[in-house]
């Protein structure tokens, strides 16, 4: 077995410029390339060619077809990195039903949960056909009792259905595509309708020379999980539409051996890769102990940054720590997306690496202004570059009035990628989107024709009239030895008084009681510092965990949701609710 390899022999290359995934596929399938699938060693345990894919997945539409499911059922797919997702996304889309990816469960012991969780995707999307992982197959199972759900199981359950001889009926341009749960929703699911012509036009703007610029001789390399937006576009149904080949890692694997992410790059001549930006604290922390001897990554020419708020402080990190190993900071290229718009909205010149804009706190959070400064009371931001060609967007007033240079506002969205709303939730859709605008819910400025994102609307913290960002707080927490880089979380909560007061639930190795407390007592005093408000310290357990998103996000709602119910008592020794 040898992994797929980076060109076609004789295929023409093409960018993109499909009607739709099912011909994306088919055009591939002529070639060589595919995706092959790596463990945490290093070690190649599977090479699917997209010709196999293509084979595979006319098999499973045809057991499907075969089995009475109709055109435009939806089918459920926990999203290993395995190959059977292939086949069963790509299956789906012969047969013209909707592939469902959900994520995987969040950690040991989450298992009641994963399966709650479970049940309110199969509920949200109308599921009709779920399938799974052989590890994950009882607590699908389990959650699907009772709903509507006829066929469940892993593989070997599906494929038990017979092949009869019965014609594909593909998705086209212009019909739905699959559905996307979007970060975060797993107590109330959202399901982003994404459409094939959107799909498309994301993906097509992403791959030209305002995007990724992608190349006959690129090659990809990704831990991300195909869960996310990121992961499954980026790294599957782009290289499908692109015919390249990508080399991937189960993001679980990712999490035990990250330097295996750059080796992989390193070993297999990765030209392209994406991480949020934990994905680059991760490795270079890992590195300080673990260095790989000849590493080589002068052949990275695009590293991605996206998913979540981007810290420049972790890029410089990583740009020190594998400098030795030919690593060029120019590679990076901060992006700012969402589910909402496929995946990609912004995208930062390429070959400049990042730029940051350090603006002055004060008048960033009371004024909305983003004033240039230096100094202790300054912010330094991310800068995350120009909307996709064919794609608008403004920074809006709390009245809707577009706003000039450095004016903080809400950030809207239009374009051929933005999504027609959300599936089956007619409500929901309405609060995001009008007259073709989205409301992508982030603040941010325009600085010299590129976006900054300053943080979440809904997250920011707002103390006696004042606004205060909780990346901030986080940021300067986390800056105390020793802590990590997301070990921190604020939110706000409403005191017995009715006033709001600040919360920061820490992470921290357990230690003697007296260093807890010297601890608690330096965070304190570092809000006091950053913000001038006093704020309430809650340690907790690193096995209790800060609550994240299905994208590896924070997640400052359900932080406080558990706050407020206890969960993190005693160190976090109180199950949550």
């Amino acid at each position: 077995m040898t992994p797929t390899p980076t060109r076609n022999a004789a295929l023409p290359f093409r960018r993109g410029g499909f009607g739709c995934l099912a011909e994306a596929l088919d055009y591939a399938a002529r070639g060589e390339t595919g995706v092959s699938f790596f463990d945490a060693r290093g070690r190649l345990t599977a090479a699917l060619p997209w010709r196999e894919a293509q084979a595979g997945a006319h098999v499973f539409a045809r057991r499907l077809i075969g089995a009475g499911f109709a055109v435009g059922d939806r089918l459920l797919i926990t999203a290993e990195t395995w190959p059977g997702f292939v086949i069963a996304f790509f299956g789906a889309q012969y047969a013209g039903l909707l592939p469902v990816p959900v994520s995987l469960p969040a950690g040991l012991g989450a298992r009641d949960a994963y399966i709650e969780q479970l049940r309110r995707q199969l509920e949200a999307s109308g599921a009709v056909a779920a399938l799974s992982v052989d590890s994950m197959a009882g607590y699908l199972a389990t959650a699907a009792e009772g709903s509507s759900v006829r066929l469940v199981g892993p593989m070997a359950a599906f494929e038990t259905l017979p092949e009869k001889a019965v014609d594909l009926r593909p998705l086209t341009a212009g019909e739905r595509c699959y559905l996307q749960f979007s970060s975060g929703s797993t107590r109330f699911p959202l399901g982003v309708d994404i459409r094939q012509d959107r799909l498309m036009a994301n993906i097509d703007a992403a791959l030209s020379s305002q995007g990724s610029d992608i190349r006959p001789d690129d090659h990809a390399v990704s831990w991300l999980p195909w869960y996310h937006d990121m992961g499954l576009i980026g790294f599957l149904l782009a290289a499908v539409c692109s015919q390249r080949s990508a080399d991937v890692m189960p993001a679980g694997e990712f999490a035990r051996r990250p330097l295996q992410w750059l080796a992989l790059a390193a070993q297999r001549g990765a030209s392209i890769t994406y991480s949020p930006s934990f994905g680059y604290d991760l490795a270079a922390r890992r590195a300080q102990t673990q260095s790989p001897a000849g590493l080589d990554l002068s052949r990275l020419r695009l590293a991605g940054i996206g998913a979540d708020m981007i810290q420049a402080p972790v890029l410089r990190r990583f740009s020190e720590t594998f400098a030795p190993a030919g690593f060029d900071p120019r590679a990076f290229v901060p992006c700012y997306g969402m589910a909402e718009v496929c995946v990609g909205l912004t995208f930062s010149p390429l070959d400049r690496g990042f730029l940051t804009d350090t603006v002055d706190r004060a008048a960033l959070v009371e004024r909305n202004v983003a004033e240039p400064a230096s100094g202790a009371n300054a912010r330094e931001l991310v800068v995350c570059g120009r909307p996709l060609p064919g794609h608008t967007v403004e920074i809006r007033d709390e009245h809707g009035k577009p706003l000039g240079e450095r004016r903080v506002g809400r950030i809207f969205a239009r374009g051929p990628s933005v999504m027609p709303g959300y599936f089956g939730a007619p409500e929901a859709t309405a609060e995001v989107l009008k007259d073709g605008w989205l409301d992508t819910g982030d603040l941010g400025y325009w600085r010299e024709g590129e976006i900054v994102v300053t943080g979440r609307a809904k997250d920011l913290i707002i103390v006696n009239g004042r606004n205060i960002w909780p990346q901030d707080i986080e940021w300067a927490v986390e800056a105390i030895a020793p802590l990590r880089r997301g070990d921190a979380c604020a939110f706000s909560v409403q005191g017995d008084d009715g006033a709001e007061q600040v919360v920061v639930v820490v992470q921290s190795w357990p230690m003697e009681a007296d260093a807890r407390a010297a601890l608690s007592a330096a965070i304190a005093q570092k809000v006091k510092e950053t913000v001038g408000i006093d704020g309430t310290v809650q340690l907790i357990l690193p096995s209790v965990g800060l609550p994240m998103t299905s994208s590896g996000k924070l997640s400052r709602s359900r932080a406080r949701t558990q706050w407020l119910a206890g969960a993190y008592e005693d160190g976090g020794r109180k199950p949550a609710s």
